[in-house]
């Protein structure tokens, strides 16, 4: 089992694990990842900027559950064929886990008006890659050692992501 262990932006170490039930605590934060016609999708958080669509498992939801909710809360995107990809232990005051899904895009909302964030930014992996090199406008969390090794398996399943790209 190899673990990937950084400190954030904010100095908080983290524990990054591509494997299943790593950690000994539950994940109950959420991360997706999808593309849509080669374009990630990405949604502008009022105070962090621009990050992945994410949040925490609400009552008796599950943690894919909560991936699909949060995903359509926060962009209007309804996303489909999710699958986990990681999780992550942030060691903060109180630790917590966080799974991280990849999943294709369903259906997108273009009138549905936004209450959490403002909504979706779709952006091409040039575009997210000169955002990440500049670090504009992207979300603390968007630029640490943990997300280029999320990328990076990413890109090493280029195979899915070009059947999910409609």
């Amino acid at each position: 089992m190899m673990i990937i262990s950084f400190k954030d932006l904010n100095g908080i170490q983290v524990d990054l694990s591509f494997e299943k039930n790593t950690f000994s605590i539950e994940a109950r934060h959420v991360l997706v990842l999808a593309k849509h016609q080669k374009k990630w999708l990405l949604t502008k958080h009022p105070k962090r900027g621009l990050e992945f669509p994410g949040g925490k498992v609400e009552g008796n939801e599950s943690i894919l559950e909560a991936a699909i909710r949060e995903t359509w809360e926060e962009t209007n995107v309804e996303i489909i064929n999710v699958e986990w990809l990681a999780e992550y232990l942030v060691h903060d005051e109180k630790p917590f886990c966080k799974a991280v899904f990849i999943a294709e895009v369903g259906y997108i909302e273009e009138k549905r008006p936004n209450f959490e964030t403002d909504g979706a930014l779709w952006l091409s992996t040039d575009d997210f890659l000169h955002n990440n090199n500049n670090n504009n406008n992207l979300s603390f969390h968007m630029r640490d050692a943990g997300m280029k090794a999320i990328l990076e398996k990413v890109s090493a399943l280029e195979g899915k992501w070009n059947n999910r790209e409609n």
